[in-house]
């Protein structure tokens, strides 16, 4: 990737730009997440989605510990260039940690509550082994 491609992008003053995750064929959000400049070097790189985790405060390479990997098909850049979008084929079909296809898993009900409306499609501890 080219220097000129990564500074076209508005970073935030923590040198990170948000970034949706897209399930190909579908158009279905799966997620969202932070990159750093090196997450999206490699991520181009790779041809795998590559985050910046800020709970780790280290780079994460979506699905490192599960295996459910995005495979990029396409990558864009917003019109005020501070948002990414990437068009991902989801591996394994969960791109939620806690089992589920995404991670918009929960509805505002009638009482004005949030209730999960997704299945768990795997347990969490059947993908995580410590």
């Amino acid at each position: 990737m080219s220097t000129a491609a990564l500074d076209a992008i508005r970073w935030t003053a923590d040198g990170l730009v948000p970034v949706i995750a897209q399930e190909a064929g579908s158009g279905r959000v799966l997620m969202f997440a932070w990159m750093n400049r090196e997450a999206l070097a490699r991520t181009v790189a790779t041809g795998e989605a590559v985050y910046w985790s800020r709970s780790r405060g280290r780079l994460w390479h979506k699905g490192e510990e599960s295996g459910h990997v995005q495979k990029v098909r396409d990558l864009r850049l917003d019109c005020d260039a501070d948002v990414l979008l990437l068009e991902v084929e989801q591996v394994g079909g969960i791109a939620c940690h806690t089992g589920r296809h995404h991670c918009f898993f929960q509805a505002l009900d009638a009482n004005g509550d949030w209730t999960a409306v997704e299945a768990v499609l795997k347990r969490p501890d059947e993908i995580y082994r410590s």
